[in-house]
């Protein structure tokens, strides 16, 4: 088989690149998808119950990046939703971000009334400011609060989360859910934020239905890869694999969803509860939240696990960014830029954490300065 343009996964970057491509280009692209369905692990599905599931975990869409709600919109409808997320701290609901209602939620006023002047004498209002940073604090009241905070909130959702504590991985990855000294109780602030109308699952089917686009599901590039010829390759899974683990594998953390339906209107506030306490769970999604205007007497929710990735017998999510991972990916990435017709894109080739407005504009980008020339 000879094909001009192939394309590794149907996730956001495979599906961003294979449509400019085609409606760009005017070139034809195969795409080959190992699972048995396309997009990624933003693809969502319809239970019995009509009620839209996350099949891989919440997404929430965020971005400030115009181009990027631009560039999407054009196949999708947005329903304006602002995520919140609660989290469980000694058996009361506060919100995350932890902000200054957070404070106020746990300590006594007179306490809580006195954290937050000296944070936002400190470092003044609106600010986000990350918990390793906070935890370097000198005045008593401020090292207790990091204290609190990271005891509370960090310290075990990260060991759960990446099987380590937060000092042992990349800060980057603490820095992505800072202190927010303010009273949004919104997750995200960005200027645009939604759910696709449809689900994300209808906004890619929209983005690849093109006569020059070809989609083969259940189909490992590795099993066919000696049999398939290409001038062009854009590869999105695994880059230790992709080189037969030649400097050794990279380790990635994976999920475990247990989902479980319910004949109650809601079973909780928010889309999203984090327990980073007690559980072995990280934390429970209800997926009504989403897109509340689909309605249905029963709900859906998921309890997520965390867990080590087992190759065969469970998806990598996310790469565990730290020094001894870097030296083995810069490997792999000199490796990868040697070869002159084959682009590397996303989590698990980049072995980088993308959010999904992040990772659109990555494709948008390697099309029109790789690409599109």
């Amino acid at each position: 088989m000879k094909v001009k343009y192939l394309i590794v996964g149907s996730g956001l970057a495979g599906s961003v690149l294979a449509e400019r491509i085609a409606n760009v280009l005017k070139k034809e692209v195969l795409i080959l998808e190992k699972r048995n369905h396309i997009g990624g692990n933003v693809y969502d599905f319809k239970d019995e119950n009509g009620i839209l599931i996350h099949k891989y975990g919440p997404h929430a869409f965020h971005t400030n990046n115009k181009k990027v709600w631009d560039y999407l919109s054009q196949f999708t409808e947005w329903y304006p939703y602002f995520h919140k997320v609660l989290a469980v701290i000694d058996g009361i609901k506060v919100p995350l971000p932890f902000n200054l209602n957070s404070i106020y939620k746990v300590f006594s006023p007179k306490l809580a009334e006195q954290l937050e002047d000296k944070l936002i004498s400190k470092y003044g209002y609106n600010k986000k400011i990350p918990i390793l940073e906070l935890k370097k604090e000198e005045d008593p009241s401020l090292k207790f609060l990091a204290q609190y905070i990271y005891e509370k909130v960090f310290l075990g959702y990260t060991l759960k989360q990446w099987g380590v504590s937060p000092d042992e991985i990349d800060p980057s990855v603490t820095a992505r859910v800072p202190v927010y000294i303010s009273r949004d109780d919104r997750y995200f602030q960005d200027k645009y934020q939604g759910i696709p109308k449809d689900g994300y699952t209808k906004m890619i089917e929209r983005m690849l239905d093109h006569p020059k686009i070809r989609i083969e599901i259940e189909t490992d590039f590795f099993k066919i890869r000696d049999k398939i010829k290409y001038d062009f390759l854009i590869y999105t899974g695994p880059i230790d694999e992709f080189f037969d683990f030649k400097y050794g594998r990279l380790p990635y953390r994976s999920l475990y969803f247990d989902f479980g339906n319910y004949p109650i209107e809601t079973f909780q506030e928010v889309a999203q509860v984090n327990y980073p306490e007690n559980y072995d769970f990280t934390r429970i999604t209800e997926f009504k939240h989403f897109l509340p205007f689909r309605k249905s007497r029963n709900t859906t929710i998921a309890f997520e696990y965390p867990c080590e990735y087992i190759p065969k017998e469970n998806e990598p999510y996310y790469p565990v960014p730290n020094e001894s991972t870097k030296v083995i990916y810069n490997k792999y990435e000199r490796l990868a830029e040697s070869i002159s017709n084959t682009i590397f894109i996303g989590r698990l080739a980049e072995y980088k954490y993308y959010n999904m407005d992040q990772i659109v504009a990555r494709a948008l980008e390697i099309f029109y300065n790789k690409l599109n020339k």
